[in-house]
């Protein structure tokens, strides 16, 4: 399987503080992976890092089968080559509808103007009506987001990350906050679009990532401190020391 994103021997410090510390990751093109890790692992820096939004102080961060560097392009320009990404809290327009959502999420090269006067096409009705499917919100297209589950808000902007049709998907604890049975259906909506792309799981709910069913990266103090399956990282004594803490 080729990779997809490969980062290696990368380091970041704020103020002093190695928040990465030669931190090497791959991941393949359609692949699901859980990262978890105390808190201060480095997690989110290194979401930062891939997106964008944090330049690392050394290492290389390669997308794609021509190894671009993401690190020489903007944030803007790493989502256009399809890196999406799902913070904690859901931001939706709680105003307009899932449809409306939904639609303007697709991946369209609109201008400010051009969403004035946008029309949707047939095929945009019928992508929209796909992603409702997807995301188990087919019976709520007409409904206001902001009158949605927090659960099913969650959907919902995983569904606006999937209209723009990202290889990449990094999702930020999606079980947090959520019932039993939503956290079930979180569980098959990764599992599928891990099918048709990569998708990156950042979660503390050990529960939710054996459910997950897939490869577990651990990071400790910025850097992998082990890797495999769920059971494999588990036993691990360092991560039972760290982690787990019995």
């Amino acid at each position: 399987m080729s990779q997809l994103l490969e980062v290696s021997g990368v380091s970041v410090s704020f103020d002093g503080f190695r928040a990465i510390n030669n931190l090497s990751f791959s991941i393949g093109e359609r692949e699901l992976r859980a990262v978890i890790g105390p808190n201060g692992a480095g997690k989110t820096t290194f979401m930062d890092i891939v997106t964008g939004k944090t330049r690392p102080d050394a290492g290389r961060v390669l997308w794609g089968g021509k190894s671009q560097s993401l690190l020489k392009m903007s944030e803007a320009a790493i989502a256009r080559a399809g890196v999406g990404r799902k913070f904690q809290r859901p931001t939706v327009l709680e105003d307009q509808s899932v449809r409306d959502n939904l639609m303007l999420a697709l991946k369209k090269d609109r201008g400010p103007f051009s969403v004035l006067v946008f029309r949707p096409s047939a095929d945009d009705l019928d992508r929209v009506a796909e992603l409702a499917g997807e995301i188990g919100l087919a019976p709520a297209l007409d409904r206001k987001a902001g009158e949605l589950s927090h659960g099913q808000k969650q959907w919902l902007e995983i569904g606006m990350l999937l209209a723009q049709e990202p290889r990449l998907l990094l999702v930020d604890e999606p079980a947090a906050g959520m019932t039993g049975p939503e956290r079930e259906h979180t569980t098959e909506l990764l599992k599928q679009a891990a099918k048709t792309r990569a998708v990156i799981v950042v979660e503390h709910d050990m529960e939710f990532v054996r459910r997950l069913d897939c490869k577990v990266t651990v990071l400790h103090e910025g850097s992998v401190l082990a890797e495999g399956s769920i059971d494999h990282v588990t036993k691990n004594e360092e991560v039972i020391e760290v982690y787990l803490g019995r």
